[in-house]
């Protein structure tokens, strides 16, 4: 549907260019200050009628517009489109030369002398066909140009549409996805070190809190997402103890910027889910940098040797899930730079604002 805007916009587009036609033959009439009555009668005369010939053209102007160029042009073809565009312009010549005939019987010789002289047809005949011409030419191409924007604006309204849909399933499968990590943990924890699964559920009991009544905006200020990646830093550390060495340093403006919810989780994720296990000393690093022009993430962690086993079918989602996310938010206010040796894999995400 198109939207409210652009229809007003439209309707006071009609109103200004009616309202200037009309008012131009009194903008631009001749002189009714003169001491001749005769020229003053033959003054209004022409105001007048050139008035009323405008306002007679409007509704040849809309014939045009709405139903011969919609139902005629485009269903039946060019030819019965101009014989029925020709037969309307003879018949508004008939009217017009009715219009003129009358207002000269009534303002010029309003007791009845000359009302057979002055028609349309000694010069005027060829000035009003051309203005005709010049009200259909005006509006077929306004309906040419209407119906393109209207084309143009429902094309990208379905085209948001689609985003908006493939954007919230997008958003759909990170929580799942996370919880079913964040979940293998937990039981991971639970037979190792029983006595730390409360706390663990405490902070996740306030992560999943974020995830349920913050993420249903498209936006979020870059504090709450900060201090979700604490809740779920701070998790892991608890799950993992002295064993990962857990580098996290934060730095924000003045001002604070808007983010989409849980779109730089995946990254932390994904490094604590590779680069724990059979490594040597093994470390994460992560820094959070915004300012009032940029916002720069940086994660980096310890690779071990690859190991020949199938991956679960779940491995993967978050990061090809960010990045298309990356590509329907931030299209061209992004860059997403991945770099992977045999011993680190690290990603830099920087995100411009405007």
């Amino acid at each position: 549907m198109i939207n409210k805007t652009f229809k007003f916009r439209n309707l006071l587009l009609h109103l200004f260019f009616w309202a200037f036609l009309i008012a131009l033959p009194i903008l631009l009439g001749p002189n009714t200050n003169s001491n001749n009555p005769e020229e003053i009668r033959r003054s209004y005369f022409w105001i007048f009628y050139m008035t009323s010939f405008t306002v007679i053209n409007i509704p040849f102007f809309y014939l045009n517009t709405e139903i011969l160029l919609p139902k005629l042009l485009r269903a039946k073809g060019v030819i019965i489109y101009l014989v029925t565009l020709t037969g309307a312009i003879v018949f508004m010549l008939w009217v017009h030369e009715e219009l003129f005939h009358w207002v000269y019987s009534n303002f010029i010789h309003p007791e009845g002398q000359g009302s057979g002289s002055g028609g349309p047809r000694r010069g005027g005949l060829m000035r009003m066909i051309f203005q005709l011409l010049f009200y259909a030419a005006i509006g077929t191409s306004y309906r040419l140009i209407s119906d393109r924007m209207k084309e143009d604006e429902e094309i990208k309204e379905q085209e948001n549409e689609r985003l908006k849909s493939e954007l919230s399933f997008l958003r759909s499968q990170i929580s799942p996805h996370f919880m079913f990590n964040v979940l293998n943990s937990v039981v991971s924890l639970s037979r190792r070190k029983p006595e730390m699964v409360e706390p663990v559920v405490v902070k996740l009991s306030e992560l999943m809190r974020y995830m349920i009544y913050e993420t249903n905006d498209s936006i979020v200020p870059i504090s709450k997402e900060l201090a979700y990646l604490e809740s779920y830093i701070d998790l892991q550390r608890i799950r993992f103890g002295d064993d990962i060495q857990i580098n996290f340093t934060h730095e924000l403006g003045p001002t604070s910027s808007s983010i989409e919810p849980m779109l730089l989780i995946p990254f932390v994720e994904n490094a604590f889910k590779h680069g724990v296990g059979f490594i040597e000393n093994p470390t994460i690093e992560i820094e959070l940098k915004d300012s009032a022009k940029e916002l720069i993430f940086h994660v980096a962690n310890k690779k071990g040797a690859t190991l020949n086993e199938k991956k679960d079918e779940s491995s993967g989602i978050g990061l090809a899930n960010v990045n298309r996310r990356l590509e329907l938010l931030y299209p061209s206010n992004h860059e997403l730079v991945i770099k992977e040796t045999d011993s680190e894999f690290e990603i830099t995400l920087t995100i411009k604002h405007v």
